[in-house]
């Protein structure tokens, strides 16, 4: 008897995305939207602790990043990304020149945005197969 034959079409799994962000309006908002448009969501955290935790388990393939969580620059989340080699959103109130060095390897859109903006330039920075 014969093994069946594998399908010759693999089923893509969806780009896992990190939200850090600590207003829960938007957190909810961007989560709805990353959802609707075909992601999964790896976590939404509004805390820097949890922010770094999530990146260190390897749970997401990309991140959207409010520059500042809940009073505490969110740069040290941006580092963590950069040394993992995953690419990441800033999404903030500030603007790019008010920005430190470490947001630098990030795309920024300035708060507030379009929806189908966040979402055009997520799938840019994701690679071909997780877009």
């Amino acid at each position: 008897m014969r093994a069946p034959a594998k399908s010759t079409v693999e089923r893509r799994r969806p780009a896992r995305i990190l939200v850090l962000e600590d207003e829960p309006v938007l957190a909810f908002a961007v989560e709805d939207l990353l959802i609707e448009a075909g992601f999964e969501i790896a976590g939404v955290v509004g805390r820097l602790p949890a922010a770094l935790a999530m990146i260190e388990s390897g749970a997401c393939d990309a991140a959207i990043v409010d520059a500042n969580l809940a009073g505490v620059s969110a740069s040290p989340a941006a580092s963590a990304l950069t040394a993992r080699g995953l690419p990441f959103i800033v999404l903030s109130g500030y603007s790019p020149e008010q920005q430190p060095g470490d947001f630098s390897a990030a795309n920024f859109i300035q708060k507030p945005c379009r929806g189908d903006q966040l979402i055009r330039v997520l799938r840019s920075i994701l690679p071909a197969d997780k877009g």
